[in-house]
């Protein structure tokens, strides 16, 4: 039963593929500590989402 219904998700709707989770690690200006900033965002802004 398990499998038919993992199956039937993947097929049709490619919405949950087309995006990342990304994780970049920065410096708090208050207190010095690191933070994690993390965010869902398309496949194509992937890189623009580092560069920044």
């Amino acid at each position: 039963m398990a499998k038919k219904t993992v199956a039937t998700l993947h097929t049709g709707k490619t919405d949950g593929r087309g995006f990342t989770r990304v994780i970049k690690m920065e410096r708090s200006p208050k207190t010095g500590a690191y933070v994690f900033n993390t965010k869902m965002v398309p496949n194509e802004e992937v890189k623009g989402f580092f560069k920044n």
